[in-house]
C-alpha cells in the first residue's frame, strides 16, 4: 500500500500535538506540518473541519480526521507496524490511553498552568496569558475545573502509578511503546518542556524521566512544512474517499441514534471545545462518524470523528 501524504494542523506547545508527532516518529513516517494559531480565530483550520477547533487535525486530501483518537487509528491503518496497539494489549492499551488522554491531562494541565507556569510559557507577556487564559475557558463550558491544589494532589498519585510500571519495563506495557504511552507521554512533556518551572514535580519519580527520554528518543518521523493556503488547495483539488473506503477499517452502520444516513446532522464534542460541526451524515459506524460538508475554500469535504467523546444530533430544521 502506497503511504497517502499526511498533512499535520499543530502548534508546537501543544501537548496533543506532541502525542501525534511522536506516534509519527515511532512508526518512521514522513509527514507535511501546518502551523496553526493556538486560540481562536483558526479560519483556515474551520474551513477544513466546519467548526472543530481543536489541535491537532490530520489531513489526507479531502479527507479531515479529529481527534488525536481517531488520528492514531489512522496512523494504524497507514503503517500497521511497529504497533500502536499491540494485539495482545489492544483493548488494555486503548482504555490506558483513553485515561491519560482525559483524568491524567486534566489533572497535569490544570497544574501546569498555574500562575507560575503561564507566564513561563508566554514569557511574562500578560496579555497574551489572559487572551490564552479566556480561550480555554470558552472551551471549557459544561466542564467541571479541577481546583490547582486537588490536580497537585492527584497528580502526585498518578506520577508514582506510571513510575511503577516504567521501573518494571522500558514502556508501559512491556519492551515496544505503544498508544497508552504516548498518551501518558504528552501532558507531562509539557510540563517538563513549556513549562519547565513547574517539572520539580517529577523528581519524586526519576524512573519517569528515563521512560520520557526513550520516548524522546523515537524523533518525530520526517517532516516538511506546508502552509495553510497550499492544505487548503491540496483539499479543494481532492476527492474525499467514498464512506466506507477511507483509512477507517469498520464500515457498517451501527444505529444508535434513529437518525439515518444522509441526514443533516451536528457532531459535536461531549466537553472540552464544544464547536458545532454541521454536514450530511454520510457514515455511522461502531467506531466513528463521518460528515460531508462543502467549504468555498476548501471544495468538498469528509470530516472524521470517533463515536465515544462526540455528540450526534439532527441539525435542526
Amino acid at each position: 500500500m502506497t503511504t497517502p501524504d499526511l498533512i499535520l494542523h499543530h502548534y508546537l506547545a501543544s501537548p496533543f500535538s506532541e502525542k501525534i508527532r511522536r506516534a509519527l516518529g515511532f512508526k518512521k513516517l514522513a509527514w507535511n506540518s501546518v502551523l496553526v494559531p493556538s486560540i481562536s480565530p483558526k479560519p483556515d483550520v474551520v474551513a477544513l473541519t466546519g467548526g472543530y477547533r481543536r489541535t491537532p487535525v490530520l489531513q489526507i486530501g479531502a479527507d479531515i480526521y479529529c481527534d488525536t483518537a481517531l488520528i492514531c487509528d489512522v496512523l494504524e491503518h497507514v503503517q500497521p507496524e511497529p504497533h500502536l496497539y499491540p494485539p495482545a494489549l489492544r483493548g488494555c492499551c486503548r482504555v490506558f490511553a483513553q485515561w491519560a488522554d482525559t483524568t491524567l491531562y486534566g489533572a497535569a494541565m490544570t497544574y501546569n498552568l498555574q500562575p507560575r507556569g503561564l507566564a513561563q510559557l508566554f514569557g511574562g507577556d500578560a496579555e497574551v496569558a489572559r487572551a490564552f487564559k479566556e480561550d480555554r475557558k470558552a472551551m471549557r463550558v459544561n466542564m467541571t475545573q479541577l481546583r490547582p491544589a486537588d490536580a497537585t494532589s492527584a497528580l502526585r498519585s498518578y506520577l508514582r502509578r506510571i513510575a511503577s510500571m516504567v521501573e518494571e519495563h522500558d514502556f508501559l506495557f512491556g519492551a515496544e511503546p505503544c498508544v497508552a504511552d504516548f498518551s501518558t507521554y504528552h501532558p507531562l512533556w509539557f510540563m517538563r518542556t513549556q513549562v519547565p518551572v513547574m517539572a520539580d514535580l517529577l523528581a519524586i519519580t526519576p524512573a519517569i524521566d528515563e521512560w520520557m527520554d526513550r520516548i524522546a528518543a523515537l524523533g518525530h518521523g520526517r517532516m516538511e512544512r506546508l502552509s495553510a493556503e497550499d492544505a487548503i488547495t491540496v483539499a479543494q483539488r481532492s476527492e474525499p474517499a467514498p464512506a466506507g473506503d477511507n483509512l477507517l477499517v469498520d464500515s457498517a452502520f451501527q444505529d444508535d441514534h434513529g437518525i439515518p444516513l444522509g441526514t443533516r446532522v451536528t457532531v459535536t464534542p461531549e466537553s472540552f471545545g464544544a464547536e458545532v460541526t454541521e454536514g450530511e451524515l454520510i457514515a455511522a459506524t461502531r467506531t466513528h462518524y463521518s460528515i460531508r460538508r462543502t467549504d468555498p475554500r476548501a471544495g468538498t469535504v469528509h470530516v472524521h470523528f470517533p463515536r465515544i467523546g462526540y455528540v450526534l444530533r439532527a441539525a435542526p430544521a
